[in-house]
């Protein structure tokens, strides 16, 4: 499974170029089998951009999940173990949604795509994909 973080979704779904090679055919591997995933979180966190003028969705947040996950893209819950998890990674920045995405990952033992810097740099076990790459 791979969990996307939302500008990796974002990017996918528009088919930006920042968007690495590589990555673009693992998201598109993942997503025939349902083993694309995104936190439940990642959609409040887009909606909130796109409320906010700093995301332009194709379409009203609670439509454009539903088209997703129709589509065949997973949602995973934030469950309480999520919830306390994301406290306690050290050396994380303490971007609550980072933490959160982080902690889904780990929770479902998946591979998270990011290109955020801080996140790729963190020394953790946690399995991650440069998703410029």
């Amino acid at each position: 499974m791979i969990v996307l973080d939302t500008h990796v979704l974002v990017w996918a779904v528009n088919k930006e170029r920042k968007l690495g090679r590589k990555c673009k055919a693992l998201i598109e591997r993942a997503w025939v089998t349902g083993a694309a995933a995104v936190s439940a979180m990642t959609f409040w966190e887009a909606g909130l951009l796109h409320e906010r003028r700093r995301l332009t969705l194709p379409a009203p947040p609670a439509e454009w999940r539903e088209q997703l996950l129709t589509a065949g893209l997973t949602e995973l819950p934030v469950d309480g173990w999520i919830a306390t998890r994301a406290l306690d990674l050290k050396g994380l920045p303490a971007d609550p949604m980072d933490r959160l995405i982080a902690a889904t990952a780990l929770r479902h033992q998946a591979v998270l795509l990011t290109a955020d810097e801080a996140i790729l740099a963190w020394p953790h076990g946690l399995e991650r994909h440069d998703a410029r790459t």
